[in-house]
């Protein structure tokens, strides 16, 4: 499934332009599908499917397994309060920026926790 979403994005840029398909695209990739099996987990384990719960835990397992580690809190706050301490106090621009700091290490709602607090704090 990863392999046509690659082929997928290949495709549609190539069409846009010569240019080929970045790691970086390729890791937004990865991250969506990481997403998209975290809500199947969800919805199966609330319907009481454990099977199909069971094959897209696998599968989250190896996709993230392709993925950098993600940054743990401390890190991810160290990043808001630099942030937040240039000057920058609205909740949107302040996302804006750690999430492009952050390059797709650290999932946006538990940021978005971080920013809220580190604002209101």
């Amino acid at each position: 499934m990863v392999l046509a979403s690659v082929h997928n994005r290949e495709i549609e840029k190539r069409t846009k332009s010569k240019e080929t398909i970045t790691e970086e695209e390729v890791l937004d990739i990865l991250r969506k599908e990481v997403k998209k099996r975290k809500e199947a987990i969800e919805i199966y384990g609330g319907a009481g499917r454990s099977d199909l719960k069971d094959k897209e835990v696998d599968e989250l397992e190896v996709l993230v397994s392709y993925l950098p580690p993600e940054l743990d809190e401390a890190e991810v706050e160290k990043v808001v309060k630099s942030v937040i301490s240039s000057g920058v106090r609205e909740f949107g621009k302040v996302m804006k920026e750690v999430m492009k700091q952050l390059a797709g290490r650290a999932e946006a709602r538990r940021v978005g926790e971080l920013v809220k607090k580190n604002l209101t704090g």
